[in-house]
């Protein structure tokens, strides 16, 4: 058996510690002890010919919510959201407070034309319009005729 077989066996195969570790490892993979866990949202990036479209799902959230930021050629977009609920009763009072951030930073080719970025909020989807230069938008590749 190859080394390399050998490893993919190994990462399949459990291992007895596993479940003697499971509630600990539950407790911080799950966000266990702060009963939060880390959620960065996906996104996805698409180039076209007079632009990148970045799509960043945020379901839940408004379009103040999020701060979108460029400082030379990073890109960072962020949000944080607070919420409090207060509930009073005659026997009870309950209060919830929720905090929950995020922050996704990307690297701008030097290709776009920041003056022009654009940004809307719909349906839970966070949409950015990284427009091109003109210069960038000219074909780069070139015929040659041989002589």
């Amino acid at each position: 058996m190859s080394t390399q077989s050998l490893a993919k066996f190994a990462d399949n195969v459990p291992s007895v510690f596993d479940d003697f570790f499971k509630p600990w490892n539950q407790w911080f993979d799950n966000g266990g002890l702060t009963g939060r866990t880390i959620k960065v949202p996906a996104v996805n990036i698409t180039r076209h010919k007079d632009e990148y479209l970045v799509s960043l799902a945020a379901p839940g959230l408004k379009k103040d919510d999020f701060r979108i930021d460029v400082d030379d050629n990073i890109l960072t977009i962020s949000c944080e959201k607070e919420e409090n609920k207060e509930e009073k009763d005659k026997q009870f009072t309950r209060k919830e407070y929720s905090y929950s951030s995020f922050s996704r930073s990307f690297t701008l080719p030097e290709e776009i034309n920041r003056e022009k970025i654009e940004a809307r909020y719909e349906d839970g989807i966070l949409r950015l319009s990284l427009p091109r230069k003109e210069e960038a938008k000219k074909p780069a590749s070139k015929h040659v005729a041989v002589k």
